[in-house]
């Protein structure tokens, strides 16, 4: 029977991202009346998600970027030998249950799973790319969310706004006496979970000597700086040079 499993001979090397997707969670926004554009508990769900993938789940990706109902995690080693179909299952099944546990939902929650290769510098070209589809996705959901207010449908909104550059966007918004630039940075530029590396001096008391020690902690970095910025450039570059 195994000679039959032709998918889960596919492999990855490192290092890579793998990108997890909410699958009909539109459905899981209306069912919990989430707040729209943006839902404090929701991203609050999420961000419980990427912590237990980075800390908890045994995968240990090197951190994990958020916003929306999508999460990025990068990898620099890979569980299960690097084999796809393991990989994707597991990631996505994982952050699956511990979504539905942190909203307590008693129906199923699902996310859809795929493997992208990466390389340094591709990775900082990627989380550059999502940041930038967070700052889009920001903009959409404010401004749809006005004409809906307004009285416009949601198909005519969306449809409105389809296309539109960002700074039609923003002017828009800016027109209805909102300035987009004051809402939480969360919003606009996504969420990072990793494991920050600290040094904390101690005692050994065989040796009678002070030292350092390194330890790992978990930090959610929700006031993230903008990527396309020489501090952001810099941030990234230290981000996927350390595993």
């Amino acid at each position: 029977m195994e000679k039959r499993e032709i998918f889960s001979r596919i492999t990855a090397i490192p290092p890579v991202f793998v990108r997890l997707d909410g699958r009909a969670f539109h459905r899981l926004a209306e069912n919990l009346s989430l707040k729209k554009p943006f839902d404090d508990r929701f991203n609050d769900a999420m961000v419980q998600v990427c912590t237990a993938l980075v800390a908890d789940s045994g995968l240990c990706p090197d951190f994990a970027f958020t916003f929306s109902d999508e999460i990025s995690l990068y990898f620099t080693k890979l569980p299960f030998n690097g084999r796809v179909e393991k990989i994707d299952s597991v990631t996505a099944s994982f952050a699956s249950s511990i979504l539905t546990l942190a909203l307590g939902r008693a129906f199923p929650l699902s996310f859809d799973a795929r493997v992208i290769p990466a390389t340094r510098e591709f990775a900082i070209e990627y989380l550059t790319n999502r940041q930038n589809e967070a700052w889009r996705n920001h903009l959409n959901g404010y401004c749809q969310q006005a004409l809906i207010e307004e009285g416009t449908s949601a198909k005519k909104a969306a449809e409105q706004l389809k296309g539109l550059p960002a700074k039609d966007l923003h002017e828009m918004m800016h027109m209805r006496g909102f300035n987009l630039a004051t809402t939480p940075s969360w919003q606009r530029r996504g969420v990072l979970v990793y494991k920050k590396i600290t040094e904390k001096e101690g005692y050994n008391p065989v040796t009678k000597e002070h030292v350092v020690a390194e330890r790992s902690a978990v930090t959610v970095e929700r006031d993230l700086p903008l990527f396309t910025t020489p501090e952001g450039k810099e941030f990234l570059g230290k981000l996927v040079a350390c595993p």
